[in-house]
């Protein structure tokens, strides 16, 4: 296997670690696991490695944000909840030179008014929404499409 043209962070926000089993009509039924292992081989596929995280807590998540400007060329983001109201991810995606792509499972749009904004859309470079396990295959995609168009 060649080297890799460098890693990719898929960051995960909250209650992520549920899925498979929470509100699987709206989430699906794969696990967060199971869509770590698709996003992961959609990068080897392009030629790039994946890290994964995941946490419930804003402060975790600001301190990956700030060490993947270190060690990644992207970021990947399911900021969860987080994308309604964690004005502090929003200005630690500003303050590192990296390009994020946001992903949604479902389509924040289309469901509670109070999901209907997101707070990190204007810090990342594009969002996908509303493709299920593919938003993660997406995500990935569209980072290295930008990542190597620059």
């Amino acid at each position: 296997m060649p080297e890799a043209k460098g890693r990719i962070l898929v960051l995960n926000g909250p209650n992520l670690n549920l899925l498979g089993t929470r509100e699987p009509t709206i989430y699906g039924s794969a696990t967060l696991a199971q869509l770590m292992e698709r996003a992961g081989a959609a990068a080897q596929r392009l030629g790039y490695a994946i890290d994964t995280k995941q946490s419930n807590d804003l402060g975790t998540m600001i301190d990956a944000v700030h060490a993947a400007a270190s060690v990644h060329v992207g970021i990947v983001l399911n900021a969860g909840a987080f994308t309604h109201y964690a004005w502090g991810l929003h200005d630690a995606l500003k303050s590192v030179n990296l390009p994020v792509v946001e992903v949604h499972l479902s389509n924040p749009a289309a469901r509670d008014p109070w999901r209907h904004e997101s707070v990190i859309a204007s810090a990342v470079v594009g969002t996908i929404a509303g493709f299920g396990a593919e938003s993660y295959v997406l995500g990935v995609e569209a980072l290295v499409r930008h990542v190597e168009s620059r």
